[in-house]
């Protein structure tokens, strides 16, 4: 079976303004936040959507681990078998009340207690390929993702457990 070409992009760019209170997505559009919240490990976001396939979305920028984990309120036309969605990055405080994260492709999908996904390896191949991430990049993404991939499965399938064994604990709405 033939695959169809994977559809090269920049690495997605994203600013969260705390004390404005808005996110800029990857495509410009600036989304008004409902709450900001600030630990030592990283940054907490919840907003409204208008997605048609989730109405509510929550994230946590990890900086440390280089992750963006993420809370979707599905609608209930549009149900997922997940938990969290991670995604990999870089994940920056670039000002006192303003961060930034840059996507580099791979994503993981947790199922507490029983699975984790990793997905679109394809886009970081292609991304790496087409000179959109740098070797040394693409190789920290893989890394990253191998390390949070062996710590969730180490913890029982569990994020919150492992990110716990780090310190790390994460509050939802």
């Amino acid at each position: 079976m033939t695959q169809a070409p994977v559809h090269v992009h920049r690495p997605k760019v994203e600013h969260f303004d705390v004390a404005n209170k808005t996110n800029t997505d990857p495509k410009g559009f600036i989304r008004a936040v409902e709450r900001y919240h600030v630990e030592p490990w990283g940054l907490y976001m919840a907003r409204h959507s208008d997605h048609p396939e989730f109405d509510y979305l929550q994230s946590w920028l990890l900086p440390e681990l280089s992750l963006r984990v993420t809370v979707f309120d599905f609608t209930p036309a549009c149900p997922r078998d997940q938990d969290f969605y991670l995604d990999l990055g870089v994940f920056t405080q670039i000002e006192p009340q303003l961060w930034r994260s840059v996507d580099h492709y791979l994503d993981i999908v947790v199922r507490t207690g029983r699975d984790t996904e990793l997905l679109d390896v394809d886009e970081l191949l292609a991304a790496h390929a087409g000179g959109l991430l740098t070797a040394a990049e693409a190789q920290a993404a893989v890394e990253n993702a191998t390390r949070t991939i062996d710590g969730i499965a180490a913890h029982g399938y569990s994020l919150q457990r492992w990110l716990g064994s780090l310190g790390i604990t994460l509050t939802w709405r």
